[in-house]
């Protein structure tokens, strides 16, 4: 490959000396070499003016001794013969080029000469064949790992062999040690310097000789040797025989780390890391309880000398195939040995990286990217960045403050050795822009405070310590860089004179030099013939003229963590750097800026949470029972102590000396210990009043209470220990963001509230415009984007005013600032959700025709009307004179219009917002003269409940929608609803289409005795028809169940009993199980004379299950174990775990008889089992998981007319599925069409016989006839129509009437050009052609059967499809070919049919067309 030096000497260098002797700045000098090829390494040794350009296409190795001025190939190393290189990381005069031979080369003087050397075996395939010791003395050792390869009869089995040298290769190396995996010097890095032997190497290698092509992880080990492996010792890493599975061995700043596999049984082959400081002492590295370490699910990050960080995937990466999956990073003590998390949610991309960097030079402080929705990523949608900054060591974090009030993002940044330099390409907003939308940022304080530089991306580079900052334009071809002396304020433009596009931008490594190298791609029309396509620019800023600074150009700049202190990780950080407006060069070439400490008294931030410990807002609180040592907590003793953790660690690397000492032991009672496995924590706490509110963060273990004495509790531990959140304010309400995991609201009974955007960890205080409204609307509204949010509060309700009213205002910056939307609401709400896709900024609006006077005093003369707003309410448009309210479920907008002149209801329903359409009823059930309620659809339909009875004892029927919301047809009659509104109605979680409803099977009656007599139905196809539940054959005893009447069924207490709303049957963690309380009978018994129920198949069979104080069962009740948690009874009200059901504490709600108040028991269970549950979706059956299908014990297996495989946990397993991610249902096959697929239509009721008739009096609707999509029938509507949420294919279709063909079709008489002779050819030919190719293929496998026939292999590799050879692969190809003629004679005959359609429609079978096409091409 050609070097061109044609181009060299573009130099504007102009010196112009003054009247006074005064030298002016100049232009930068600038040279071009060109390249055919780009480089895969270009860099400089350290701290010289030499550097390297390798080109590995072409194998070459060019080096250059004035800083990439000029460039020659290097002397000594035949052309091409250089496809690796490798520098000597600990001498900056050494290195080596690899060749694919026996010998290869080394160079002791920068690359100006180069000296061969033979290894006997080829280079390994590995990232890193050379290792060297890190001690300069020794610079000359080195180990080399080789592929040795023997040949064997059938090939060749090869094994990797490590060689050593001491010389530096000047002599033949030496074997070390064969079949390895991987050798290394203790001291094989500059952070690491144990007090071991100075020529101290582990191996990874296999403890018996390789004699098959591939190992068993179970005989790697690791070994040891002081002597070369003349004698080698199996390290042990203090586990004894144990210590085998080692997959690697590494040094990562001040530690050792071995990783290796838990092959102990029933470990899951869960990963384990083991750490050493001296190579003495090996410790495991304890990570918090429920976190585990997979195969190829962590990465040891760039770490500082103080802790070890580690970036891990909480879950099994390999047991569903998502894009990205959630990672945490966690942060070491000094030891390296317990690690506590540090932050949630970093960004890692599919090879492991992680957004996560060090600034230079600043010690604790650090920058990463986290990913903002983790959960919705999961769901396979684009990862939303955000920039969060700490300035101890990963112990806290916060968003990077930006040029203005809003948040800041970065893609990776560049910190520089220049103390405080930082600069990255970015955006400012809620989250990261692409890179071509970003800008180019800089920090001067190591990340404090950011400055945009210059719109748009650049990359960038810092040189002569900060004094000159160059960047250049990626985005688009250019001829300039712009560079900067003033650190940013000001940019001049340097011309290089030809067009490029920009590869990369480098200088020294210490960013202490004047010259940089500018890496380029020369676009079309700057190129010369004879010159490659590459260029290396090199700039020099040298020939700028400013003098050297002086002392008094200098300052002392101190790293500061926030305006108020200048302590970081417990000591005052100082460098000398150039001052801003100094017009000099620092001029201290290869000399890294001298930092100073000067040590601080400890304080509470130097201080982070230890081992097990959370921060719940302030403090450091267990997140369970403490693990004590061995020697401790012996004596059984009442009230025993023992000597724990304070719960704070002093930030590893912190200097501070004195002041607050937090992390001193404490004594403790022996009681709150962890306990051993099987045991069961629990933990009692009283509160003072009783609860009116409770909810979890979603996706955390976070959880909020409110009491009736107006205060806030949180719990950061699932309830294990509670805080009181600020006790001086008094909180009417708090909400959780609907659409953010992370954000909640508490409102005090001011304009003052609260608001957290990290799940708690952090809240904030803010002023909202208004207090809180008390006309009963909900307070806040919230959007799909997280920061615009509704505000309804009270304005002008002060004593004695007389214009009291509701006021909305709306915040598109999560409270900063607020506009006012509307006055005397009733209700606003955004229009769009995460299924009603309207335009984001439309809101809507109920609120009173009249707004006059105080809205207190309204009555239902002042009518309310429904105002839609877009443009955040600037553009209005009335959709309603007089509703009633409207709610937003699924894709439906549903309104309630009345109609004040006839005194009547109506529905409308709307799927974008603006048009709407009206509901059509059976007869008598029209909302005009009943209360309704919607019930949350989730299967394309609206269930509504009419209330046919009123108070005292309500009943009524529930009405389903089609698929556009507007005809409904009963579902079921006389279902029951309590006074409150609330309906027995609850759909199955995690099974779509199941619900169960109690009906009042007495309503004649029960209408004049006000006593009802319940039963429980159940649905399996989305109401289109109910049944009883079928009961258990036997009861918890063994006993036949007591069933003597044909209406003796299972009945469950249902919605209008739960003390909590939210409380469920069903789990969305564990398909298919419901529990329920009821009885067997005729009708349904009260609470306290029922039984607990259990069904595993989504309520087709049940199991009786026995209760009669606090059990539990890890089997799916097959078997139950009691536990008793107080002496004291305690009367319980309600249970609450996290929402999603997957962890295994909970909470009991309750209080005590004799007292007044809340008592919450913490129960954990976590302890019953450490093994983790394996789920394997690749191969079904071979994890603990099982593939299950809901079935009504018929011979189809199908649900909503497919087939779904649901994963659940095997029953018998004893494993704990915790946050193991959910393997995806897999729908096999859609169904042919059965009855179940079927409900009423309009005006249709089901009879005695469960057929749907016409309701007496009324008209079925008209046929539709509209043939759309380009159908070319329409049929006749019948009695029944699909469910909309099956679809069930072919089968008996009951809701298609007669058939007519749509009215733009015309059949021609006949098919010009073919008789019927034609036709039979067609169609019969090919079927006795396959007749006869199958008779055939039997014949034969009859007689190979028998063992006549000899097997030949195909002598070419042609991979088309064929039967065989010869004739009767031709024959075996003439069905294929007449398919696909058959293929093109039915479109032929298609398009014939379809010549004359009237409206040109495209046919829907022309993808049927196109597979037949390809077909005939397999």
């Amino acid at each position: 490959m050609a070097l061109w030096h044609g181009t060299v000497a573009f130099v504007w260098l102009t010196l112009a000396f003054l009247y006074f002797g005064v030298a002016f700045a100049a232009h930068p000098e600038h040279a071009i070499t060109y390249f055919d090829n780009g480089p895969a390494r270009l860099f400089f040794f350290n701290d010289t003016h030499s550097s390297i350009y390798h080109d590995a296409i072409s194998r070459n190795i060019y080096i250059s001794q004035d800083e990439g001025k000029t460039w020659d190939r290097a002397d000594g190393i035949p052309p091409g013969d250089a496809p690796m290189f490798i520098e000597h990381p600990f001498n900056n005069r050494v290195a080596f080029a690899l060749s694919n031979s026996y010998t290869h080369y080394r160079t002791d003087d920068r690359g100006k000469t180069w000296v061969t050397f033979y290894v006997p075996d080829l280079v390994a395939y590995v990232s890193k064949p050379l290792s060297f010791h890190s001690d300069p003395l020794k610079w000359e050792y080195a180990l080399f790992q080789g592929t040795k390869c023997d040949q064997i009869p059938w090939g060749e089995r090869c094994r990797d062999v490590t060689y050593y040298t001491q010389d530096g290769f000047a002599t033949t190396p030496k074997v070390l040690l064969d079949d390895v995996s991987h050798c290394q010097f203790a001291r094989g890095s500059k952070g690491f310097k144990p007090d071991a032997h100075d020529d101290l190497i582990y191996c990874v290698a296999y403890d018996s000789s390789a004699m098959s092509d591939s190992h068993a992880i179970e005989s790697s080990r690791l070994y040891s040797s002081t002597d070369f492996f003349a004698t080698k010792k199996n390290e042990d890493i203090g586990i004894g025989n144990n210590a085998k599975g080692v997959v690697t061995f590494a040094t990562v700043g001040k530690f050792a780390v071995v990783e290796l596999k838990d092959l102990t049984p029933g470990s899951d082959g869960y990963m384990l890391l083991y750490i050493s400081v001296d190579t003495k002492e090996w410790v495991k590295a304890q990570f918090p309880s429920k976190v585990r370490l997979w195969e190829n699910s962590y990465t040891i990050v760039e770490s500082t000398i103080h802790s070890l960080a580690v970036d891990i995937v909480l879950h099994n990466p390999n047991s569903v195939g998502t894009l990205f999956t959630s990672t945490t990073l966690f942060v070491s003590n000094s030891k390296g040995t317990y690690f506590v998390e540090s932050l949630k949610d970093t960004n890692r991309n599919m090879e492991g990286y992680v957004n996560y960097e060090n600034i230079y030079n600043v010690h604790g402080v650090g920058i990463a990217n986290v990913v903002a929705k983790a959960q919705d990523v999961e769901s396979r949608m684009a990862k939303q960045l955000r920039s969060v900054i700490t300035f101890d060591d990963g112990s806290s974090w916060a968003p990077l403050l930006a040029p203005s009030v809003t948040d800041t993002h970065y893609g990776p940044v560049f910190s520089s050795p220049a103390p405080g330099f930082v600069m990255g390409v970015g955006s400012v907003g809620t989250a990261l822009a692409p890179y071509e939308e970003s800008n180019t940022y800089m920090s001067t304080d190591a990340g404090l405070t950011w400055k945009m530089l210059h719109e748009g991306p650049y990359q960038f580079e810092f040189g002569d310590s900060g004094s000159v900052i160059v960047i250049v334009d990626d985005q688009q071809p250019t001829n300039s860089i712009l560079y900067s002396t003033d650190m940013g304020r000001t940019w001049k433009t340097y011309n290089i004179g030809i067009q490029f596009r920009v590869k990369g931008l480098t200088a020294v490594s210490d960013s202490t030099s004047q010259k940089f190298l500018l890496l380029g791609h020369v676009m079309p029309q700057s190129q010369q013939p004879g010159n490659g396509h590459n260029a290396v620019i090199y700039l020099n800023f040298a020939t700028l003229g400013r003098p050297k600074c002086g002392p008094n150009d200098k300052e002392s700049w101190y790293a500061r963590a926030n305006s108020k202190t200048v302590c970081i990780m417990g000591a005052k950080q100082w460098y000398t750097r150039r001052k801003t407006d100094a017009d000099c060069y620092m001029g201290e070439k290869f000399q890294d800026p001298a930092g100073h400490d000067d040590k601080c008294p400890c304080e509470e931030h130097d201080y982070e949470c230890d081992y097990n410990y959370v921060r719940m807002y302030d403090k450091c609180v267990p997140s369970g029972p403490e693990r004590i040592p061995s020697t401790q907590c012996m004596l059984g003793r009442p009230n025993e102590k023992y000597m724990g953790l304070s719960g704070y660690r002093k930030i590893p690397g912190n200097k501070c000396e004195g002041g607050s000492r937090m992390d001193e032991p404490i004594s403790k009672d022996c009681s709150g210990a962890e306990p051993v496995e099987g045991a069961i924590v629990h933990q009692i706490h009283s509160f003072p009043g009783d609860i009116v509110q409770s909810e979890y963060f979603k996706d955390s273990k976070t959880v909020l209470i409110r009491l009736t004495d107006l205060t806030i509790w949180q719990s950061s531990n699932e309830g294990y220990t509670w805080e009181q959140k600020f006790p001086e304010e008094r909180f009417v309400a708090f909400y959780m963001h609907t659409h953010s995991n992370e954000r909640a609201y508490l409102l005090t009974n001011s304009n003052k509230y609260y608001y957290t955007t990290d799940g708690g960890s952090f809240w904030h205080s803010s002023e909202a415009p208004s207090p809180p409204n008390t006309f009963g609307a909900q307070v806040l509204r919230f959007q799909l984007r997280t920061e615009y949010v509704i505000w309804i509060g009270n304005v002008d309700c002060q004593s004695g005013y007389e214009n009291c009213r509701a006021q909305a205002q709306y915040t598109w910056n999560n409270g900063r600032d607020w506009k006012w939307v509307e006055d005397y609401v009733v209700n606003c709400d955004w229009a769009r959700d995460e299924e009603l896709r309207v335009d984001s900024s439309q809101i809507l609006c109920e609120s009173y025709a009249d707004k006059q006077g105080s809205q207190m005093f309204f009555g239902s003369n002042n009518a309310l009307q429904l105002v839609s707003g877009t443009d955040y309410y600037m553009t209005k448009k009335k959709l309603f004179d007089h509703v009633v309210g409207f709610t937003k479920f699924s894709e439906f907008l549903i309104v309630a219009e009345y109609h004040p002149m006839r005194g009547t209801l109506n529905i409308q329903v709307s799927l974008d917002g603006r048009t709407f359409a009206s509901g059509s009823f059976p007869p008598g059930m029209h909302p005009d003269s009943h209360a309704y309620t919607i019930l949350e659809p989730s299967t394309k339909s609206i269930f509504l409940y009419i209330t046919m009875n009123e108070a005292p004892t309500p009943w009524g029927n529930i009405l389903k929608s089609n698929a556009n919301g507007t005809y409904f047809g009963l579902s079921l009659e006389n279902v029951n609803r309590n006074v409150g509104g609330f309906v027995d109605f609850e759909k199955f979680v995690g099974l779509d289409g199941i619900a169960m409803a109690n009906i009042v099977a007495n309503s004649a009656e029960a209408a004049f005795t006000g006593r009802k007599a319940l039963q429980t139905r159940i649905t399996h196809n989305d109401g289109g028809t109910w049944k009883p539940l079928l009961p258990p054959s036997v009861d918890s005893l063994g006993l036949k169940c007591p069933c003597t009447s044909l209406v003796c069924a299972l009945h469950v207490h249902g919605f209008t009993e739960h003390v909590d709303a939210r409380a469920t049957y069903s789990s969305p963690s564990v398909v298919g199980v419901v529990m329920a309380v009821g009885n067997v009978g005729d009708t349904l018994a009260p609470y306290t004379e029922s039984n607990t129920f259990l069904s595993r198949d989504g309520g087709f069979t049940w199991e009786e299950e026995p209760t009669d104080h606090v059990l539990f069962t890890t089997d799916e009740g097959l078997t139950w174990q009691e536990f008793k948690f107080t002496t004291e009874k305690i009367r319980v009200r309600d249970i609450m775990t996290v929402p999603e059901d997957t962890s295994r504490k909970f909470m009991l709600l309750g209080r005590y008889p004799s007292t007044a108040g809340l008592v919450i028991v913490h129960l954990d269970f976590s302890y019953l089992t450490h093994k983790r549950c394996l789920v394997n979706v690749e191969n079904p059956g071979y994890d603990d998981f099982e593939l299950w299908s809901p079935s009504e014990e018929r011979a189809s297996l199908c649900l909503f007319g497919r087939q779904t495989l649901y994963h659940r946990r095997k029953r018998d397993v004893n494993c704990a599925v915790g946050d193991t991610p959910k393997a995806l249902d897999k729908i096999v096959r859609n169904c042919r069409c059965t009855l179940e697929d079927f409900e009423c239509e309009f005006n249709h009721i089901r009879n005695g016989d469960g057929e749907c008739v016409l309701v007496p009096g009324m008209s079925p609707l008209p046929s539709d006839d509209s043939c759309r999509n380009g159908q070319d029938y329409w049929y006749e509507r019948t009695a029944y129509r699909k469910v909309q949420y099956s679809t069930c294919e072919g089968g008996d279709r009951i809701d298609r009437g007669m058939q007519h063909l749509c009215p733009d079709i015309q059949v021609p008489d006949h098919i010009p050009g073919h008789d019927a002779i034609f036709w039979t050819m067609v169609i019969v030919f090919p079927i006795a052609i396959t007749a006869l190719i199958v008779a055939w293929w039997w014949y034969n496998k009859r007689k190979m059967a028998r063992g006549r026939v000899a097997i030949s292999l195909p002598e070419d590799d042609d991979d088309s499809p064929r039967s065989g050879p010869g004739v009767l692969a031709t024959l075996a190809s003439m069905p294929w070919f007449l398919l696909g003629f058959l293929a093109n004679a039915i479109k032929y005959v298609s398009k014939g049919h379809r010549a004359r359609r009237k409206n040109g429609a495209v046919s829907l079978d022309e993808d049927t067309q196109i597979l037949l096409h390809i077909e005939d091409r397999e």
